[in-house]
């Protein structure tokens, strides 16, 4: 191995301690390696990085060990090339496990050129994929609490989610709460709450209505109610630093909702998680590998095992297979067609799989042009298939000794 770093650090990152390794000298030369050990306090990790420059180091690789690596990367970003490592490439040998060894080993590696980096964006891009991770995990606290308030009604004998198709409606919860103060509800009450197309079921809803609610069901139901209500205010707050933090990427945010099944969540979520400079990814391929939205390669003795997405980044992952069930649900779009094609022969886990691996290729494509997304439309899509389909055809027959001509 021919070394490619005069001098360089391997950082053995911990919740409480770092142990940092200089590997310098030479590059004709086997290194010298220095070894000193820091806490993950502030103070000491600004001692960290001024000894680092006394050795005149120019790049730090370190192990992505849970968040413990972000406070140093932090503050190391601005002096030093920082390449986080995935744990799974730079694995030691078995028997050879402590911390001295490990960070010698981490700039062994890195001195000699092999270690590649993750993916990492930049601050502003970072912080924004901390808002977009946050507001999910509110998201999914809600509707949490909302299927806590359905389990309460059903307890309290209340079947209004038997009638109405959205229980947490303006209709639907106005006569929910007029429940928190009476036991019941009568047919006017009923019928000046009850909005739109629910007037039609005015004598459905009084059946529903009719329950045994207990002054237990009311208290929790107040509580469940109350948190739902903080969890939508802390919502629109972080949908306004969102918006705050998108107005740099405003033309990229725009041109990401041209891809169909991509709406103003989808797009801030994308950029959050593969930022907005795609020369990081050398084509899409590399961009659908890095995030685990195309088939796995397992091949042993010529023999092709399962091809099971491998573990990626599971947010992106969540967020494109939502925008491919919105785009399976469009109209005369190329998305929805591939959808239901390949959900027709494989199903609709793996349909959902292809058609948002197809939408990251798009994105690709719109942030590296900077040209929108334009549809084929279905018929290009069933067109392609049909014509497909012919030939495969014509392959099987010619494969049993058929000669086959095609007449115009």
């Amino acid at each position: 191995m021919q070394p490619i770093l005069k001098s360089c650090c391997g950082l053995d990152v911990h919740k409480s301690m770092v142990m940092a390794c200089i590997a310098h000298g030479p590059l004709d030369k086997p290194p010298k390696f220095e070894i000193r050990k820091f806490s993950t306090m502030t103070d000491d990790l600004r001692t960290l990085k001024e000894w680092l420059k006394e050795y005149g180091v120019t790049a730090v690789a370190m192990e992505s060990t849970g968040i413990y690596w972000k406070p140093i990367f932090n503050i190391l970003e601005d002096d030093f090339e920082v390449v986080l490592a995935n744990a799974q490439h730079i694995k030691n040998v078995p028997g050879r496990k402590t911390d001295v060894k490990d960070c010698q080993w981490i700039a062994h590696l890195f001195r000699n050129g092999l270690i590649s980096g993750s993916f990492i964006p930049p601050r502003e891009i970072r912080e924004l994929r901390d808002l977009t991770r946050t507001r999910r995990k509110l998201v999914e606290a809600m509707t949490a609490e909302k299927n806590r308030v359905q389990k309460v009604l059903e307890d309290a004998n209340i079947k209004i989610s038997s009638v109405v198709s959205k229980v947490f409606g303006v209709s639907s919860l106005n006569m929910i709460g007029a429940l928190l103060e009476k036991d019941t509800l009568s047919v006017d009450e009923i019928a000046e709450m009850a909005k739109g197309k629910l007037k039609r079921k005015v004598n459905q809803l009084v059946k529903a209505l009719n329950g045994n609610v207990t002054d237990h069901h009311r208290f929790l139901l107040k509580q469940h109610l109350a948190h739902i209500d903080c969890i939508v205010e802390r919502i629109r707050e972080i949908d306004e630093e969102i918006q705050r933090k998108l107005r740099p990427y405003e033309k990229e945010f725009r041109a990401i909702q041209s891809v169909t099944g991509i709406k103003e969540v989808s797009a801030a979520s994308v950029i959050a998680e593969i930022g907005v400079d795609m020369s990081r990814f050398p084509d899409e391929a590399h961009l659908s590998s890095w995030a685990a939205m195309c088939p796995g390669n397992n091949e042993s003795a010529g023999k092709k095992k399962s091809g099971k997405t491998r573990r990626g980044n599971n947010y992106l992952k969540a967020t494109l297979t939502e925008a491919a069930w919105a785009a399976s649900r469009t109209k005369g779009t190329a998305l929805s067609a591939m959808y239901h094609n390949i959900a027709r022969r494989r199903g609709k886990n793996r349909a959902l799989v292809a058609v948002g691996h197809q939408i990251l290729i798009e994105i690709y494509r719109v942030l590296k042009t900077g040209e929108l997304y334009q549809d084929v439309g279905a018929e290009a899509v069933n067109g392609r298939k049909s014509k497909n389909r012919e030939l495969r055809l014509i392959r099987e027959l010619e494969g049993c000794g058929y000669v086959v001509s095609k007449v115009l």
